[in-house]
C-alpha cells in the first residue's frame, strides 16, 4: 500500500487510479491519475435520456492489474464498534466491557472485527462498484493482519485481480478485488477479495 500521506492532495475527495502489472516494481509503477465523478447518459427507444451518476468503471474498462486509491479516510469511533456490536447481537466482552479489555494483551477495547471488514467494503464502494453494480457475488481469504482500536484512522485500496465475462448475461462482467485496508502507522488492519456482477458499458 502506498505510504500514508502526510496532508490530503489537491485531487482529495477522488479515487485516484494506476495501471501497472504485477510484475512491475513499485520504483516504475505509473503516476496515480485521478478519477472525476462521471455522468453516463443512457438514451430510450422514445427519445428520453437518464442519466447515471456514478465513480466507477464499466467491466469493460477495467484491467487486471488496476489499482484504486479510495478518496474517503475514517476514523473509528467508540460509538462505530459499541453500535455495531449492539446491532449484530454480539456480547464479545473485548468489544464492550473496558476492564475486561484491559486484561487482555491489547490493554483496551478492539473493535468490532466485523465493523473492520464492513468499513473496508463500504470505503472502497466508490470506484469500484457505485453506479455500475448488478450485485455482490461473495467474499473470500478475509485475514485481519492486524487489530483496529478506537481512535485509528483507516483507508483502502482495491487492485483488480480477476475478470470474465458472464456467460448466461451478455450485458454484464465478473470483476473480483483484492481489497486492502491500513491504519494511520500503515499496517495492514483487513484483506480480502470481492467478487462483483457489474454492467458492461452499453453500445453506442
Amino acid at each position: 500500500m502506498a505510504p500514508w500521506p502526510r496532508s490530503l492532495p489537491p485531487s482529495a475527495g477522488r479515487c485516484r487510479w494506476t495501471r501497472c502489472s504485477r510484475a512491475s516494481s513499485p520504483q516504475r509503477r505509473p503516476d496515480l491519475v485521478s478519477a472525476p465523478l462521471l455522468t453516463h447518459a443512457s438514451r430510450h427507444a422514445n427519445g428520453s435520456k437518464t442519466e447515471k451518476r456514478m465513480t466507477a468503471r464499466f467491466f469493460d474498462e477495467l484491467r487486471i492489474g488496476d489499482i484504486i486509491v479510495h478518496p474517503v479516510r475514517r476514523t473509528v469511533t467508540e460509538t462505530d464498534n459499541l453500535l455495531w456490536s449492539a446491532m449484530t447481537h454480539n456480547p464479545q466482552p473485548l468489544h464492550l466491557d473496558a476492564e475486561a479489555a484491559k486484561a487482555t494483551e491489547f490493554g483496551r477495547i478492539l473493535v468490532n472485527s466485523t465493523f473492520t471488514l464492513s468499513l473496508m467494503v463500504g470505503l472502497s464502494v466508490e470506484g469500484t462498484t457505485m453506479g455500475c453494480l448488478i450485485a455482490n457475488l461473495g467474499f473470500d481469504r478475509i485475514v485481519l493482519p492486524a487489530p483496529v482500536f478506537i481512535g485509528d484512522t483507516l483507508r483502502c485500496e482495491s487492485e483488480v485481480t480477476a475478470l470474465r465475462k458472464s456467460k448466461s448475461r451478455p450485458n454484464a462482467g465478473i470483476a473480483t478485488w483484492e481489497h486492502r485496508l491500513s491504519n494511520q502507522r500503515d499496517e495492514i488492519v483487513c484483506k480480502g477479495l470481492r467478487t462483483a456482477l457489474l454492467l458492461r458499458e452499453p453500445a453506442a
